[in-house]
């Protein structure tokens, strides 16, 4: 259940019997031809799933992540990312102060990595705080997934082509990576070596593959809110 759904009595009445939350983490950028809001939308699918089973509370997702790499891409939104960790940190606080202990972090971009430093942090500094993080297409069962079926994981590609990311038709043809000369570019740099913004391999694959790591990463979700 999120919070949208709830007064802040129904949000007083859980804290008297459940400390843990789910806040999900992800951004505004472009995706090829997958939705800008992809690395939102599956989290938060993810973290509504887990809710349903669990009874865990989500919060309010944060849409906007550190993508600098591809603001040359229209449609792009991107937090410094001192912005981001403060952001992320004021939600923790937040929260943190009104009872609530174990928080699970869905996040759903690869960019906002820096934020688990600040994350160790906070655990140092709030007492009683247990904090997890879990980033879905670095999970070893997603990585199993596509080994077994030959497919290779990357942005903007098959892996994060669900049916409620999809927002216009997908070429038949997978694409070769391109080129990259070095690990940092700029805006401009990455559109020019990127194009169409997939970094490369099959734009999409069998729903019965998707629904694969899906299921995947919703048991890893469950097992991690057992906070053990």
């Amino acid at each position: 259940m999120r919070f949208e759904e709830l007064n802040w009595m129904d949000i007083e009445s859980y804290l008297k019997k459940d400390d843990r939350l789910m806040i999900v983490l992800g951004a505004t950028e472009q995706h090829g031809y997958l939705s800008l809001l992809t690395d939102i939308k599956i989290p938060l699918a993810l973290a509504d799933a887990a809710s349903q089973q669990s009874g865990v509370l989500v919060a309010p997702p944060l849409s906007f992540g550190s993508s600098p790499y591809f603001l040359a891409y229209p449609g792009t939104i991107s937090f410094r990312l001192s912005t981001l960790m403060a952001a992320v940190e004021d939600i923790i606080r937040s929260v943190y102060r009104q009872g609530f202990r174990r928080i699970l972090v869905i996040n759903g971009h690869g960019g906002n990595v820096g934020v688990q430093a600040r994350l160790s942090e906070l655990a140092n500094e709030l007492p009683e705080l247990a904090l997890n993080w879990y980033s879905w297409w670095q999970s070893h069962g997603v990585e199993a997934i596509a080994l077994k079926y030959g497919l290779k994981p990357a942005h903007a590609n098959w892996l994060e082509a669900f049916n409620f990311t999809l927002v216009s038709e997908l070429p038949d043809m997978p694409k070769a990576p391109p080129y990259v000369p070095r690990a940092v570019l700029s805006a401009e740099e990455t559109r020019e070596i990127y194009g169409d913004g997939s970094f490369g391999g099959a734009y999409q694959v069998d729903a019965t593959i998707m629904g694969e790591i899906f299921s995947v990463a919703l048991t890893d979700i469950l097992e991690m809110l057992k906070f053990e």
